[in-house]
């Protein structure tokens, strides 16, 4: 990713980085991926490996949209 920065500084003398609104989302894009993957890393330490079928998982769904729509 190339960036083409520009600096200015504000009136406190606080010096602020100004990017073209393509280049920000890119950055944006990139910390969207690196956050899945951090995610992605912390649920697999979670993992206790219990699984449950897709079967029994619709089933569930099923049972509460009937409940609901009592």
């Amino acid at each position: 990713m190339t960036l083409h920065p520009q600096y200015i500084t504000d009136t406190a003398g606080e010096k602020l980085v100004v990017l073209s609104i393509s280049e920000f989302n890119s950055i944006m894009d990139e910390l969207d991926a690196v956050e899945d993957v951090r995610l992605y890393h912390e649920a697999k330490k979670q993992d206790d490996g219990e699984r449950i079928p897709m079967a029994e998982v619709l089933k569930k769904l099923d049972t509460n949209r009937k409940i609901m729509d009592k």
